[in-house]
């Protein structure tokens, strides 16, 4: 679907989130070797998922090293959910706590989402908000929704209200008071209509 005006949101807890990944790895990595440790027998699938596991938190860190001293040249985003997945599949085999797999699973497919940032969507019929499950919202629905100094508000008229801080990218597509004009306009032609 072709947008008017689409919106980009910051998100805030990309650093919790890494934090949650990068603990639930080294849990996963400590728990694969202690298995190891315990065992009398060598299982070659847990030592390949803990050097994986190991190998790409090493990697990532050494990403987000970069990341941060190269910040705002559009650096490259730090993912675990390929670690994440590696857990997963270590959890399997393990003789104990193998049900681990699918919160692992679940966490891992979340993790990207949680990163993307929010996107809304503003056409001449409705607003959608891009979430994990898409939310289409008429125009009826407001009674105000205006940019200003980079915070969208949108102003519900179930006395909701939703204000986030615009995502700076640098390039400004449309100008704030056009965009307010703009949604006047549709706000006005949904009173009238109603």
């Amino acid at each position: 679907m072709r947008y008017q005006y689409v919106v980009v949101l910051k998100r805030g807890n990309e650093r919790a989130v890494d934090l949650l990944s990068i603990l639930l790895c080294l849990f996963s990595l400590f728990s694969f070797l202690y298995q190891q440790f315990l065992s009398y027998h060598f299982n070659l699938i847990l030592s390949v998922c803990a050097a994986i596991i190991l190998g790409g938190l090493v990697f990532n860190l050494v990403l987000a090293r970069r990341r941060r001293r190269a910040a705002g040249t559009g650096a490259i985003p730090v993912r675990y959910w390929y670690w994440m997945m590696v857990a997963a599949i270590g959890w399997v085999i393990m003789p104990f706590l193998s049900w681990l797999i699918v919160p692992f699973a679940l966490l891992a497919l979340l993790e990207s989402q949680t990163k993307h940032p929010l996107e809304i969507g503003f056409d001449q019929e409705r607003i959608v908000i891009n979430t994990l499950i898409k939310r289409e919202h008429r125009w009826t629905a407001f009674t105000n929704v205006i940019l200003k100094d980079g915070l969208l508000t949108l102003d519900f008229k179930d006395n909701r209200l939703l204000q986030k801080e615009v995502l700076d990218d640098g390039e400004e597509d449309a100008d704030e008071d056009e965009f307010n004009t703009w949604c006047r306009e549709r706000l006005a032609e949904a009173r009238g209509a109603a």
